[in-house]
């Protein structure tokens, strides 16, 4: 009887299998080394197959979690998921990394990684200024991309990763200050001179050195005479011609007898 029934379970286990119904163990990778899952992985990026990498890499932190393979791992995965498209992923693997070993060897490059993945987003920023509505954008992910670069330039000079985050800091610096820019010669030509002036100086404030600041000091001296500030505004107009005496803004044919060069230059300039 007790023999019947091991026959009669066997032959409905395999009944059972050749219909699909149970689960079959297909994962090639039992029984690999830390080593050669890293390997494999490494191999499915060289041939850009992003999602098979980041499931080795997944399988070698699970199996080793300790050793040296597991740590680079994590960057790897970040780096994976971010060419898979998958930016919040690659975001959240990057961040980990850098929580969980601070003071590792390769932490620039972490930081250098949280960039590119940020910076990479640009594309949403130049169509924010093509908008004509920008009220309710926020280029947040280029300031984050500005933050991330600016750790691998000041807290690690030496790093091969430091004069490139430099170089992207710089365009970074002007693509916020002409959004800023931008989004008060909404408000100025809404008649919201206030929002247009916080605007502005914001941008002043933050972003000194970068080209639109020309722009945004004459949007400053145009608000605060809209609203009635004068001394506000002959500072901002003091301020202005300090930094850029022979600046386009004070143009078509210069200043004229009684009537301020704000008032004569183009209102859409």
């Amino acid at each position: 009887m007790h023999r019947s029934l091991i026959v009669l379970a066997s032959a409905l286990l395999l009944a059972l299998g050749g219909c699909g119904l149970l689960p079959e163990s297909t994962d090639e990778t039992i029984g690999w080394s830390a080593q050669r899952l890293y390997g494999e992985a490494k191999d499915a990026m060289a041939d850009r197959n992003w999602s098979k990498a980041v499931k080795y890499f997944e399988k070698l932190e699970a199996r080793y979690p300790y050793g040296r393979f597991a740590q680079q791992a994590q960057l790897e995965i970040a780096y994976a998921q971010w060419k898979d498209s998958e930016r919040a992923l690659a975001l959240a693997a990057a961040d980990r990394f850098i929580k969980l070993y601070p003071n590792h060897p390769s932490v620039d490059y972490a930081y250098y990684l949280k960039g590119l993945i940020n910076f990479n987003e640009l594309s949403g920023l130049l169509t924010w200024i093509t908008s004509p509505d920008m009220t309710d954008r926020d280029p947040k992910s280029t300031r984050e991309a500005f933050e991330a670069f600016k750790e691998v330039a000041t807290r690690f000079p030496e790093s091969k990763y430091a004069e490139d985050s430099a170089a992207r800091m710089r365009y970074l610096v002007n693509a916020l200050a002409s959004h800023e820019v931008h989004v008060a010669k909404y408000y100025m030509k809404r008649s919201a001179y206030l929002a247009a002036a916080n605007r502005v100086q914001y941008a002043i404030q933050n972003y000194p050195q970068a080209p639109a600041t020309e722009e945004a000091l004459f949007i400053l001296v145009k608000a605060y005479d809209a609203l009635g500030m004068p001394e506000l505004r002959d500072g901002a107009e003091r301020v202005m011609r300090t930094n850029f005496p022979n600046s386009d803004y004070y143009k078509p044919g210069g200043p004229k007898k009684d009537i301020p060069w704000w008032r004569i230059w183009d209102p859409d300039w």
